[in-house]
């Protein structure tokens, strides 16, 4: 921390010696991994920028540090009937510009979303396409009504970043020019170097309270060495996306320590389940052996998920059974991580009709996710102790997820983020049968009828406890099938001075505003 005097001089009508007084400013400096690429909350989804975002902005409701739901500018909520949900809005809450808050700014943001996210690269109209209509029923009271029973709208709307009304009509370029940036949030925007810096100033208006911090300065170290170094040298108060390689070293600094969560990122394997012929894996009639559950299992068990967390990520990361981390909506506690079992493995390929194994090439980025490459090439070492004669080929991310889109492979590594904070919001994308109503991601194209009527039941069930349920029952089948599998959750971690505090976030967002420094 860096401190700044404030001085006042004051002088009596008899010209006495003045007297000098002095106010302690706290400012604070974090290293980011990545660069915001634009100041618009509401143009372009991205892990940088929805962490940016949060500390100019609130939405009606926010996520906590594991995606829980909780109030933010909306205090309460209920059901009116299926399709009809209202919000009690927060009193005397005052924009960066000192308008008050009203329904007028929620009905306002939620129309923006359109126009903002035209020829965005990840456009935010996914969080609201749900939403039929938006009414004001007094200055601090709105009704929002969906096109069909949508659980899930809280989760939406975390996303979406209310601003003042008078902006529905102003264009992304103008944020970007550091113009009518005007949130509600803890912090107020002072400037911004784009891959450089972002500077914030407090917010003392902010209804959840003042954050610690007069100013703060976000600066952008993507190279892993010079954050690391930018750290070691004072130059910052604290750190995120701590190298796997240089946690265990820093952690041992008596004037650092680090702070490291199981992220919401599951990195896991898509196998080609669907085709005959498939173009690297083949078994000695030439055919697909991915698409027999016994070969995925026997994959699966070949796999020493705790060896690649403490040998290739140095701790940073979790063994997973299933696509969402402990503690989520969704989770389900009856799936146990896979126990390592290379013997198993190879009985499961003997029964599965290949005794003397198989043949595969194993894709795989190697600039995408921590230590990617390694990770397949680990993989693929386990793979041919068990008898899968397996190559490893990993390519640049930009060349990689493209090829894999078009299904140029056989058996892919991925990852994803549960941005949603529920299990719907990467069962669906990975597991859903592919086609234009789902199952985007599902570049290994399991199918199966049951899971997709159960997640669907999921996705337009508003009982809570009944949609965890449903949400376990689709985990539990297309767990059994192998129709992804797990590898880890990456964990997230920062570090910092020692005397800072932060509570790390499953999504690996960076706030200040939680940031302490112990007095």
């Amino acid at each position: 921390m860096r401190k700044s005097v404030l001085a006042g001089v004051l002088f009596s009508a008899l010209a006495t010696p003045f007297i000098l007084q002095t106010v302690q400013a706290a400012d604070l400096n974090i290293g980011l991994a990545a660069s915001t690429t634009s100041m618009d909350p509401q143009f372009y989804v991205g892990g940088a920028n929805s962490a940016m975002a949060r500390n100019i902005f609130d939405g009606l409701v926010n996520q906590d540090e594991k995606q829980h739901i909780t109030p933010a500018l909306a205090v309460s909520w209920k059901v009116i009937n299926d399709t009809t949900w209202e919000f009690a809005l927060r009193p005397g809450v005052k924009f960066h510009d000192g308008s008050n808050f009203t329904a007028k700014d929620v009905i306002a943001s939620v129309k923006r979303v359109a126009l903002a996210s035209k020829n965005s690269p990840s456009a935010y109209t996914p969080y609201v396409n749900d939403i039929a209509d938006v009414t004001e029923v007094n200055p601090l009271t709105v009704r929002i009504t969906t096109k069909t029973p949508s659980p899930l709208l809280l989760n939406n709307l975390s996303r979406v970043a209310i601003l003042p009304a008078r902006l529905e009509t102003v264009g992304s370029q103008t944020l970007n020019e550091g113009k009518d940036v005007t949130g509600t949030g803890p912090f107020k925007f002072v400037s911004w170097t784009p891959d450089d810096n972002v500077v914030l100033a407090r917010n003392d208006q902010y209804w959840g309270g003042k954050a610690q911090w007069d100013k703060v300065t976000l600066r952008v170290f993507k190279n892993p060495s010079a954050r690391v170094a930018a750290l070691r040298s004072g130059d910052v108060d604290m750190i995120e996306s701590v190298p796997t390689a240089d946690g265990r070293d820093l952690g041992k600094q008596t004037s650092l320590h680090l702070e490291s969560v199981a992220g919401n990122r599951i990195l896991y394997l898509h196998p080609d389940q669907d085709r005959d012929v498939s173009p690297f894996a083949k078994g000695p009639d030439g055919s697909n052996p991915l698409k027999k559950r016994e070969v995925r299992e026997a994959m699966s068990l070949a796999i020493n998920r705790q060896a690649i967390v403490d040998r290739i990520m140095d701790g940073q990361g979790v063994p997973a059974s299933q696509l969402v981390p402990k503690g989520y909506f969704g989770y389900t506690p009856s799936i146990a991580a896979p126990v390592y079992d290379p013997a198993k493995a190879k009985q499961l390929l003997t029964q599965a009709g290949y005794p003397d194994g198989f043949t595969l090439t194993f894709h795989a980025s190697n600039d995408r996710y921590p230590n990617d490459s390694k990770i397949a090439q680990a993989l693929g070492q386990m793979f041919s102790r068990v008898g899968i004669k397996t190559d490893v080929v990993t390519m640049p991310g930009s060349v990689y997820f493209s090829r894999a889109s078009k299904r140029d492979f056989s058996l892919i590594m991925g990852g994803a983020a549960i941005e949603t904070g529920e299990a719907s919001g990467v069962l669906g994308p990975l597991l859903e049968t592919f086609g234009p109503n789902g199952g985007q991601g599902n570049r290994g194209r399991y199918s199966n009828p049951e899971f997709d009527k159960t997640l669907l039941q999921a996705r337009e069930t508003l009982d809570d406890g009944q949609r965890e349920k449903l949400l376990q029952h689709a985990t539990e089948i297309a767990m059994k099938d192998e129709g992804t599998i797990p590898l880890l959750f990456l964990s997230y971690t920062w570090a910092m001075k020692t005397p800072y505090t932060y509570v790390g976030r499953s999504d690996g967002y960076t706030l200040p505003y939680f940031v302490h420094e112990k007095q």
